[in-house]
């Protein structure tokens, strides 16, 4: 048995480590990002292949929790890379603590008309519009219902432009999951914005607590913080999520951009660019919530030390999406490794703002 561990762990490390940067990553960035993606899923497909080369439960522990859930480790996937919730069986199989599918709406959508992603290779970060392109509800449904349960909690991001709708999807979703995330915060989708309002979002987080009884993540915007009114426009949304006792914020979404080369002519800026930012929104935003609500880092992580730097700074757990395009699937267990070598030294804790 400890020989095939062995042998199973060399040969991760060299397929999802040494072949993903050198071989596989190089070919990926000759294909339009878009393009690229598809292929990436066509990869996670064979669902059986990632869990036989999974790492052990010993190899990427590093007990957390967040929002009442208890995590194998803090190291989350966000929501955006499984938009379809097809693959959360062999991405979950990379070691995360928890992955986010979705974002998931009440019927199929096509999305933002194409070019909707750019790849700005040298800054290891992308600019996507994509909006929420997906094929429903329904459908995701169906996948969640079929999906093995391993070591990883499993949640899913929604997004609707009425309570009500968001309601009904919360309330058909959660039976097969672990928890929902309601996303407010999409650059990339008209109509959102309203709930940008302080009494807006109170209602619509009023709607979902009506209905659940699995934790309720709220993924909020960004702010800039030199930009003072931008900073207390985002954290008076953060007061209604603690007011109204959701179990857990995640900060942030992807930092509003324009650019010509997008159809849309503007999209989110994602990946190494955004980490700072991230990193200075997150004693604020703990300052905040208190020590009561959990926080979930979001922006720009790719590194152990980016992540004990989130930690440090307040959050329960971080969440991946752009590094795994550039570090390819090694990353998640190198976290892990790294976090077990020097484990992060927690934020002292706050009171939450009156």
């Amino acid at each position: 048995m400890p020989l095939f561990r062995s042998l199973r762990k060399r040969a991760r490390r060299l397929l999802w480590g040494w072949a993903y940067r050198r071989l596989a990553r190089p070919l990926l960035f000759t294909l339009p990002p878009e393009t690229a993606m598809t292929v990436g899923e066509r990869a996670l497909a064979p669902r059986i292949l990632w869990r036989a080369l999974a790492p052990s439960s010993a190899e990427i522990s590093a007990p957390a929790s967040v929002g009442g859930l208890a995590l194998r480790n803090p190291v989350g996937l966000a929501a955006g890379l499984d938009k379809r919730c097809a693959y959360l069986g062999s991405l979950a199989a990379l070691g995360f603590g928890y992955v986010v599918g979705g974002t998931v709406t009440a019927g199929p959508r096509p999305g933002n008309p194409k070019p909707r992603v750019l790849r700005l290779r040298e800054r290891e970060s992308v600019i996507n519009a994509l909006g929420f392109p997906g094929d429903g509800l329904d459908a995701a449904l169906r996948r969640l219902e079929r999906l093995p349960r391993t070591g990883a909690r499993i949640l899913v991001s929604i997004a609707a432009l009425e309570e009500q709708e968001a309601a009904d999807c919360l309330s058909r979703l959660e039976p097969v999951v672990d928890g929902v995330e309601i996303n407010v915060s999409s650059p990339n989708t008209e109509g959102l914005r309203r709930f940008h309002e302080p009494e807006a979002l109170r209602g619509l987080i009023g709607s979902l607590n009506a209905v659940r009884e699995k934790p309720l993540f709220v993924k909020i915007p960004p702010y800039k913080t030199d930009d003072d009114e931008e900073r207390e426009r985002v954290l008076r949304l953060v007061r209604v999520c603690r007011e109204e006792g959701v179990d857990a914020v995640t900060a942030a979404n992807t930092i509003p951009v324009e650019d010509a080369r997008l159809a849309t002519g503007r999209g989110g800026l994602s990946g190494r660019p955004i980490l700072e930012n991230m990193l200075a929104m997150l004693p604020e935003v703990r300052s905040e919530l208190g020590n009561d609500v959990g926080l979930n880092a979001c922006g720009g992580v790719a590194s152990a030390d980016d992540a004990r730097r989130a930690l440090a700074a307040g959050a329960n757990t971080v969440q991946l999406y752009t590094a795994l395009i550039f570090h390819g699937p090694a990353l998640v267990e190198e976290i892990c490794a790294g976090l077990q070598a020097k484990p992060a030294v927690s934020a002292e804790p706050r009171a939450a703002i009156a």
